[in-house]
């Protein structure tokens, strides 16, 4: 039922998005010195993707309700592959920001077209939730976040900073094959009229969608020098979005489910605040160890190396006993436990280095064990026809928390990262974990996803 000829395409692609997001870092000094350009304007190179990715996720999950979602995700890799090529070539700096923007769009379709094609073939299987499939998603997410730089970087000393666009080619392609030859095609789509097709999509609730989004990354990716017109301009569009869904029969978000099942608006909180707090931990805690510690590179990705391996561990565990509640409250308590060491670490304590390890150890443990749950939960709370939009729009508030955290460094350090920064962090990152405990004690949230045999 989900043997690796089917789940092995779908992961591979769905984890484009995840590594195009981190290896790219290894590269950015090169094109900023090869166009002439500043460190501020290569970083946009960052920024369009997650801009991109943010508002496509969601989109694709409603596009594939639609139109199929094999076929849409086979759209999406067909746009990654542009993105590759144009990358590879690109003769200046605006080809590259095209690129990255083809890069975040497309790769934003596997994610959520893989959850629709997951729940489809479970559903015919008579399936509840298969955690141990959506917990390799997860994993595999991790893991290749993990490998993204110093794949990056071997591939950037190797063959220049181009590889890193290039890399894409042969990567889409494969998942491309596979899927065509492995994954049954969309059963014949119930819209053939263009009108209807059109209708069913939902394109001004996709425009206001997009519009509060970019206005709210844009205003949290700069808390120091807060924008507030673009906050505004967030709350108007948002506004008016809801407006918009509510008088629509098939919204792109459809608010009349969320005010019926507060359960799964709980679930997007729950994935914006461990989002952001785990984040905080891996930027906020690696530029402390790099400026005030004066710890090497190597030093800090080294101390960082437990996160992901606990993490991976534990995603592991929690996928394989379906656990969901038991897995929230563990990894919330964890969330707490590390916030407290954040709160007493300093750049001269002694033993420093076994305390970073025992930290990175907790934030592994805190994301291993929310991360698999909060999908779990997802999948059993959200409907079976939008399973597909909700799973990228879970997506999306994951990455309102990572450029949340940013902003939180930016205020939190100022121009160097200090004790007194990381100590308030810390306390941060303790509120968030004592709301994710209270969000965790939910009457609706299940204990634990009804056991699925497991298949070859």
């Amino acid at each position: 039922m989900f043997g690796w000829r089917f789940t092995a395409p779908l992961m591979l692609a769905s984890t484009l998005n995840p590594i195009n997001s981190s290896m790219l870092a290894t590269g950015l000094t090169s094109m900023a010195r090869d166009f002439a350009i500043g460190p501020g304007t290569a970083a946009a190179l960052v920024s369009v993707l997650y801009l991109c990715a943010a508002i496509m996720q969601p989109t694709f999950g409603k596009l594939g309700a639609v139109l199929g979602a094999r076929r849409v995700f086979l759209t999406g890799l067909a746009i990654v592959l542009v993105g590759g090529v144009v990358g590879t070539f690109a003769p200046s700096f605006g080809w590259l920001l095209v690129s990255r923007a083809l890069l975040g769009v497309g790769t934003s379709a596997a994610f959520p077209t893989s959850m629709a094609l997951v729940r489809h073939r479970a559903d015919e299987a008579g399936l509840s939730a298969p955690t141990r499939v959506i917990g390799s998603f997860s994993i595999a997410a991790q893991v290749t976040v993990v490998l993204g730089l110093p794949l990056g970087g071997l591939l950037t000393s190797a063959f220049g900073w181009r590889a890193l666009f290039a890399v894409n080619v042969p990567l889409a392609l494969s998942a491309l094959l596979a899927v065509l030859r492995w994954v049954d095609h969309d059963r014949p789509a119930e819209r053939s009229a263009p009108r209807a097709v059109l209708a069913a999509l939902d394109l001004p609730g996709i425009g206001l969608f997009a519009g509060a989004t970019v206005c709210l990354l844009l205003f949290l990716g700069d808390l120091q020098h807060p924008s507030w017109p673009l906050l505004a301009a967030a709350v108007l569009l948002l506004a008016l979005l809801v407006i918009r869904e509510l008088r629509v029969p098939e919204p792109l978000i459809d608010v009349r489910t969320l005010i019926r099942h507060p359960a799964l608006a709980r679930t997007y909180l729950r994935q914006l605040i461990a989002g952001l707090a785990v984040y905080t931990a891996l930027y906020g805690v690696s530029q402390w160890m790099g400026e005030a510690a004066g710890l090497g590179a190597a030093s800090v990705g080294v101390i960082m190396i437990p996160l992901s391996a606990i993490s991976v561990v534990l995603a592991r565990l929690v996928s394989t006993r379906g656990w969901v509640r038991p897995a929230l409250v563990s990894g919330a308590l964890t969330v707490i436990a590390a916030g407290a060491v954040l709160m007493v670490v300093q750049a001269d304590m002694p033993g420093l280095v076994a305390v970073l390890v025992g930290m990175s150890v907790l934030f592994g443990a805190a994301n291993g064990l929310t991360n698999v749950a909060i999908q779990t939960a997802l999948y059993l709370q959200a409907p079976a026809e939008q399973i597909g939009t909700a799973s990228g729009l879970l997506r999306t508030f994951g990455y309102i928390g990572a450029i949340f955290s940013s902003s939180l460094m930016t205020i939190t350090f100022g121009d160097h990262a200090t004790d007194a920064g990381l100590h308030l962090q810390g306390a941060i990152v303790i509120a968030l974990g004592t709301i994710l405990v209270l969000l965790s004690f939910d009457r609706r949230l299940p204990v634990a996803a009804p056991r699925a045999p497991r298949t070859a």
